[in-house]
């Protein structure tokens, strides 16, 4: 796998990812401004339920089929549709048992409709999955462009559609699903690959024989993960869990934009390279360096003017979601390594590994967790920090040792990109505390982008070298052409 091939894909799913968060992001700013903070409170709720639930879609066969030295028709086909058996059966058991119980236990009866609808894309998500795993093992991720692309527009214009009509929580409800339909179908059509009547017992006992465990693993993260906001929904408020989700999103666009697009593309060509722990080691610091590169500055930034982003795009309802961005852009920095290590673990094969350390993060995180449910709301996220640093580093020290890359290292090949955008947060800070008009973001931003261009250009750091070698390299392939 060339460095062409693995660049070229890097773009595309970047592109994909930025294109659509570039979409909701701008399609959130607009129902945020027409809804109220409550209502998205009672679908985040219902979101958590069908998150939950998507782990055994999203965290199974899909990896198993991607890690696979050898996978065909056979084994695509048996996934799909053991997919489609256990997504029926887990969307009957949200249906019947799992809405009521919510609607009982926050006292609101939309909660089990809002539940019982977003539910159905549990059940296309089981096709997607598969082509999913698709595209990533045969590393086409233009086609993710295509598919997501179109989703995201048109399930925008559904959003805000009804949002304008009056139709409240159901905007947000009918954007979520039209999203995940779209997307599926559209995908579905640009392929190559289509599914077939065959079902292997056989194929099906040896994928779930490396995915169980993976599965198990996400599964533990995303109730753990979860957990926190039903905390925040139940014990506090609705609103509170706004605040909180909403300070939660905007980091987590920037993070899903550039390291998930990194992660995406890295465990399929980790997986490829699993047999050789030099290869391993030199792509796991590639990977982290790359991602902390171009995600610091953006996350430190976006912590730096978050005090006049809020009120000028979303209202000043929404100030109180200001100081859960700036603790969310923090946890964020720590993902690159999380990550990254995480790929690695699963790319040799040890999702056993794999599943212990996300045991052991989870009972930290419980641990840090219980004192302080009941002081609020930044208190949780506060400790869910502590959790990410801590984690990050257990995985890094356990990981370094697969292909011979310790902790310390890392956290050495890290520390120029902290540093780079720690001093443009402050300056950007700086300025932005000059003025209480809130346009002056404007020039937060130009200063932030001049800052962190003049510190690459006398720092050159790994990563920012290996980016204009690509970029120069990739020219002049294209002029050779």
């Amino acid at each position: 796998m060339g460095r062409y091939s693995v660049v070229s894909n890097l773009i595309w799913r970047f592109l994909e990812r930025s294109g659509a968060q570039l979409v909701s992001f701008v399609v959130s700013i607009i129902l945020a401004r027409i809804l109220l903070p409550e209502e998205y409170g009672i679908v985040a709720i219902a979101t958590v339920v069908i998150t939950i639930m998507n782990v055994f879609v999203d965290n199974g066969l899909g990896n198993a089929l991607i890690q696979k030295k050898e996978c065909d028709d056979t084994d695509y086909s048996t996934a799909l549709w053991a997919n489609v058996i256990v997504c029926t059966i887990l969307y009957a058991i949200a249906y019947i048992i799992v809405a009521p119980i919510m609607t009982y236990a926050y006292a609101d009866t939309v909660l089990k409709w809002i539940i019982r609808i977003m539910g159905l894309s549990i059940i296309v998500s089981s096709v997607k999955n598969i082509q999913q795993a698709y595209v990533s093992r045969t590393l086409q991720f233009k086609k993710f462009f295509i598919s997501t692309s179109t989703g995201t527009i048109i399930s925008a214009i559904v959003g805000v559609y009804m949002a304008y009509s009056g139709f409240g929580v159901w905007a947000l409800v009918a954007q979520y699903l039209t999203n995940t339909i779209i997307d599926t179908v559209v995908l579905g059509f640009v392929i190559e690959w289509r599914p077939r009547f065959i079902f292997s017992m056989e194929r099906l006992r040896g994928l779930i024989s490396y995915g169980y465990k993976l599965l198990a693993s996400a599964l533990i993260n995303c109730i753990y993960d979860n957990f926190r906001q039903l905390i925040v929904g139940k014990v506090h408020s609705s609103k509170d869990l706004a605040f909180y989700n909403r300070g939660k999103q905007f980091p987590s666009i920037i993070m899903v934009n550039i390291n998930s697009s990194i992660d995406s593309v890295l465990f399929p060509v980790m997986s490829r390279e699993q047999d050789s722990p030099e290869r391993l080691r030199s792509m796991a610091h590639r990977s982290m360096t790359v991602s902390a590169y171009i995600l610091f500055p953006f996350l430190f930034g976006l912590a730096a003017i978050a005090d006049h982003m809020i009120p000028l795009l979303l209202t000043e309802k929404w100030n109180d979601s200001i100081v859960f961005i700036q603790i969310f852009c923090l946890f964020y920095t720590f993902h690159p390594i999380q990550t990254t290590n995480l790929n690695v673990i699963k790319a040799v094969g040890r999702s056993d590994l794999f599943l212990r350390l996300e045991i052991i993060q989870t009972v930290v995180g419980i641990i840090l967790l219980i004192p302080v449910i009941k002081l609020g709301p930044i208190y949780i996220a506060l400790m869910y920090l502590v959790a990410a640093v801590f984690n990050a580093l257990i995985i890094g020290a356990i990981s370094g040792r697969q292909m011979g890359y310790s902790v310390g290292n890392q956290v050495k090949d890290m520390l120029p990109y902290y540093c780079m955008s720690i001093l443009m947060m402050l300056a950007v800070w700086g300025l932005g505390n000059i003025s209480d008009n809130h346009l002056i973001i404007v020039g937060q931003v130009a200063a932030g982008i001049l800052i962190y261009v003049v510190l690459s250009a006398i720092i050159k750091p790994s990563a920012y070298r290996y980016i204009l070698c690509s970029i120069r390299g990739r020219n002049e392939s294209s002029s050779n052409d």
